[in-house]
């Protein structure tokens, strides 16, 4: 079995059978030596001070251990399940029909003139196949404009006034490769040096202390309170804040997930608008992760701060993020997403223009499900009541199974339940106190 190596220095697992792989095809000539130009020691310091571990040390072992089944090894199990990261399809969830069927037919269009392409495929399938080949230039294998495909952020704006009972604009909205690009470039732009911090919650999706760590900036933690179901209360926000300004932090935005991840918590409207007031006080921007929407099964509905800042009447700074990688969709390879910029000056969304500009566009599949998850189809449509049975059927499956893991756990440790992530509160015995404190 391969052996999995750390370095302790760098905080990193390194296959050593893989590296060893590597040194043998290498076929340099004997008489070039060379030193490397690459490692741990010159290397971005920034690149080794980023932790991911979602995708670090302990799912490099479970793939090596993947691949060990696969070559027929014997192992004390037969499969592997990877709960690190939400992959809702890696998980068999069935995708929505509707969308795959569109989604054939703008990748071939060539199926829309086939005879028997209306037996196959309903009639709003078609249609909305047409729709987006009439709007995308040059397909899906085509670059669309930097900032995604118009009449799919027109969508975008649409759903949001519908959602929010506001007035939403395409020109405020950029589509993304999932909402994680939308994060790590609204952080670039408020990260000028290492003085400058983003607050983020603890705990937290490990996305935003990565994107701080890259971007030489500092990360400054605000406390959820568990004992409140993993509520965020203002006074810890002041703590936090006044702590890193004396630390001579410049704090400048504050990220907040909602419905939280990995929490579950769902923040009431009178909360969020406690936040906004306090990013007025503050002068903060506020980062607004809402990828969750959709998976509420608690007593408390999920209002968005576009909502609350709108209805304030509030000139607060804010980027809220939506993907089509999570809820009853879980299309997570698609990479599709937005993120909506409200209040921002006008330079500055010129800029971030620029920074989409570099990396061409998000990709046209993903930007195409973002569009049907906004506009899905209308009662009336062939494929509304399949459509709709397929969604209630995934969001029962949901909730079932985030009850189920809830009891089950529940009755080991206590745990707190709003949304569909779920974070346990274990306690340790002195022995386990006493021990977990010399390991650090």
């Amino acid at each position: 079995m391969q052996r999995l190596v750390f370095n302790k220095s760098t905080q990193c697992g390194v296959f050593s059978a893989t590296i060893g792989r590597l040194r043998k095809s290498a076929s340099l000539p004997i008489s070039f030596v060379r030193s490397m130009q690459l490692t741990p020691d010159s290397i971005n310091p920034k690149v080794l001070e980023a932790q991911y571990a979602v995708r670090g040390a302990l799912v490099l072992r479970a793939m090596q251990h993947e691949r060990a089944l696969q070559q027929k090894q014997t192992l004390p199990f037969n499969e592997i399940l990877y709960c690190n990261i939400g992959n809702p399809h890696q998980l068999k969830q069935k995708p929505i029909t509707f969308f795959r069927q569109v989604l054939a037919l703008t990748d071939y269009p060539d199926l829309l003139d086939m005879q028997g392409c209306s037996e196959v495929f309903p009639a709003d399938a078609i249609a909305r196949a047409k729709d987006f080949h009439k709007n995308t230039p040059g397909g899906t294998g085509a670059y669309s404009e930097s900032q995604g495909l118009r009449h799919v952020r027109e969508n975008v704006a649409k759903f949001i006034a519908k959602r929010d009972g506001v007035t939403a604009y395409a020109d405020d909205i950029f589509l993304t490769d999932g909402a994680s690009q939308g994060v790590h470039i609204s952080i670039m732009c408020l990260v000028k040096n290492e003085l400058d911090g983003i607050m983020i919650p603890i705990p937290q999706y490990p996305l935003y202390t990565a994107t701080i760590s890259l971007n030489g900036g500092r990360a400054v933690g605000y406390y959820l309170d568990e004992s409140q179901g993993w509520t965020l209360d203002v006074s810890e926000l002041d703590r936090a804040l006044r702590e890193a300004r004396n630390q001579g932090t410049n704090v400048r935005a504050l990220a907040v997930i909602n419905p939280g991840n990995p929490t579950g918590q769902c923040l009431t409207e009178a909360n969020i608008r406690q936040v906004v007031e306090f990013c007025e006080r503050n002068n903060l921007v506020i980062l607004a992760d809402e990828v969750y929407q959709a998976n509420v099964y608690g007593d408390v509905p999920f209002t968005s701060f576009r909502k609350v800042v709108t209805h304030m009447k509030s000139n607060v700074e804010l980027i809220s993020y939506h993907s089509v990688s999570k809820g009853m969709i879980g299309e997570c390879g698609r990479r599709g997403g937005y993120m909506e910029l409200i209040n921002i000056d006008p330079v500055v969304v010129e800029q971030i223009y620029k920074l989409f500009s570099i990396s061409l566009c998000s990709n046209i599949a993903g930007q195409i499900i973002v569009d049907l998850m906004v506009n899905p189809p209308a009662k009336g449509d062939p494929s509304h009541d399949q459509y709709e049975r397929e969604m209630k059927d995934l969001f029962e499956s949901l909730k079932r199974r985030s009850q189920k893991l809830h009891a089950a756990l529940n009755r080991l440790v206590r745990l707190f339940s709003g949304s569909m992530p779920r974070l346990p509160i274990v306690y340790l015995t002195s022995p386990c106190q006493h021990e977990e404190h010399h390991l650090h």
